[in-house]
């Protein structure tokens, strides 16, 4: 999910904690457990900050180990530590266990948009990502706010969120519902599918869809039931010459091909060299595939720049481009 959800989960845990009696006990337990679920609720999203140093590393490691098993387990630790040093008298056992939960339901939640996590790693590097919900869902925004206001004004934290819980809990469900009515239709309309990566928007009953089937791929929307195919492509295979094997060694390239399962590729000669170009075909705006892996080789096969990211003109990629590759 993205940040701000996060941070309003963080608080809406710190409220449903007060229905635990050690917790609503006193100050002292209430305050250092709403710190650790608010703290809890953004860890794992720490490895952002790998956007400051590249693109290819952030995108290999994002929601990669810190939100593994491992880290699960450890962000709790380091969390009731900290914590235990500014607050001497809580306990130590219900901040682990709150600060647990805080973690667990960050790593859980991701799961369910298109994006994923290594949630099962070290067991498995496979992304597990659902497809059900948005990174942000504003449903699942809003009844948060709703009941941080409500606890502002007045309501009973406990109560309030614990009903809150249960009507997000049957979103899900319904969430489920309809991306099995998506799959359903676009297994009619493509009975060949290979494979279908559906991904879910802001909008309820808008969908994104990326299918791979023996010879070609789909790209589609779909609004409830209603699948509609905006592009087709030919799939060729990755030529194995020179050049793709040049271009494989750059790290931009690597990382893309690490995170994207539904792509075209296009080798385009130059004056002085080549261009390799990788296109993700899972996210079409406005008639655009904005997100792509570039590779710029001069004649002795040599990178001369790289790129992967999102470009939605040509004038952002050249400048991205005239960067030569360290």
């Amino acid at each position: 999910m993205d940040t701000g959800t996060h941070v309003v989960m963080g608080i809406a845990l710190g409220g449903l904690a007060t229905l635990d009696p050690v917790v609503a006990q006193d100050a002292v337990h209430f305050h250092s457990v709403l710190i650790a679920t608010v703290l809890g609720s953004q860890a794992p999203d720490i490895d952002t900050l790998l956007k400051f140093k590249n693109n290819a590393v952030y995108i290999r490691n994002h929601r990669g180990i810190t939100h593994s098993l491992p880290a699960v387990l450890l962000w709790p630790l380091a969390i009731t530590a900290v914590l235990s040093i500014f607050f001497p008298g809580t306990d130590a056992l219900h901040l682990w266990l709150w600060s647990f939960l805080a973690v667990f339901l960050h790593v859980f939640v991701d799961i369910f948009n298109a994006y994923g996590t290594q949630a099962l790693r070290p067991f498995s590097y496979k992304w597990v990502a659902l497809g059900v919900i948005n990174t942000f869902d504003p449903f699942i925004f809003t009844i948060h706010v709703i009941g941080i206001a409500a606890w502002l004004f007045g309501a009973q934290p406990g109560p309030t969120f614990l009903a809150m819980y249960i009507f997000i809990f049957l979103y899900y469900i319904a969430r489920f519902a309809a991306r099995h009515d998506v799959k359903k239709a676009v297994l009619a309309r493509i009975p060949d599918a290979e494979n279908i990566i559906i991904s879910p928007t802001v909008r309820f009953h808008q969908w994104k869809i990326a299918v791979r089937t023996k010879d070609a791929y789909y790209v589609a929307s779909a609004f409830k039931s209603a699948v509609t195919i905006l592009d087709k492509f030919k799939r060729l295979p990755v030529p194995e010459n020179e050049i793709i094997e040049a271009a494989k060694q750059d790290k931009n390239l690597s990382a893309f091909l690490s995170f994207s399962p539904v792509y075209n590729w296009q080798i385009k000669e130059l004056d002085n060299g080549w261009e390799v170009r990788f296109t993700d075909l899972r996210y079409r705006k406005n008639g655009h595939y904005p997100f792509v892996a570039v590779v710029k080789l001069n004649e002795d096969l040599e990178i001369t720049g790289s790129y992967t990211g999102w470009i939605f003109n040509k004038k952002k990629l050249k400048k991205k481009l005239d960067v030569v590759p360290r």
